[in-house]
């Protein structure tokens, strides 16, 4: 049977729950559509958290990608459709304190590397399950932008561009989370992971 490898990440900033961390856990292990999920954890430092997703991917093997973040403050799923050459938090510090600005994640890569997920065909098959979803252009300049352009540079580099699926997906808040952060939207942690469960069935 076919590998996903699917990551979330550890809390951060002000959000002391990620739901990704939570939802990953969960999916380990389980076949969903033609795959079945290597779940990893990332961490949230501009060091690490690259270099740990891409020994994921020598570990596993994986036959597609599927990395999770947190965008606390949307209300739809929203797949990434691109990843930029940049890590520059705006003035929000990594877990570790590391503070970047204006900083490239590979000095010679390109400015940018488009998702390889079918995101277009995930939004319309959450849509129609009555999951908000909609494609983001932007998958800001923090963590999650970094690990997914690390993805997408180490396929381009070992000359597999496209041949095994990988992106970003943001999801919102969860309840739980949101009841720490007043007048953040949220959903529920059984909507979240049944809405990632419906994307990877897609794919």
């Amino acid at each position: 049977m076919k590998k996903l490898l699917l990551t979330g990440f550890e809390p951060f900033l002000n959000f002391k729950i990620n739901p990704t961390e939570q939802i990953a856990t969960e999916l380990d292990n389980q076949v969903i559509g033609h795959y079945k999920i290597v779940s990893r954890i990332l961490p949230v430092d501009f060091q690490e958290s690259a270099h740990h997703l891409l020994q994921h991917i020598e570990e596993v093997q994986p036959d597609a990608v599927v990395c999770l973040g947190l965008a606390g403050g949307r209300t739809h799923i929203t797949p990434e459709r691109i990843a930029i050459n940049c890590k520059d938090a705006g003035g929000a510090p990594d877990n570790k304190g590391v503070i970047l600005q204006d900083t490239p994640i590979e000095a010679d890569g390109p400015a940018g590397y488009f998702s390889t997920l079918p995101i277009r065909n995930i939004v319309n098959h959450l849509n129609e399950n009555h999951y908000p979803a909609k494609v983001s252009n932007t998958a800001g300049t923090y963590l999650c932008n970094n690990v997914m352009y690390a993805a997408l540079h180490h396929f381009a580099q070992r000359g597999e561009p496209g041949e095994i699926p990988a992106g970003f997906i943001h999801i919102p808040a969860s309840h739980k989370l949101a009841t720490q952060l007043p007048n953040t939207p949220s959903w529920s942690h059984n909507d979240l992971t049944d809405a990632i469960k419906l994307a990877i069935e897609v794919m």
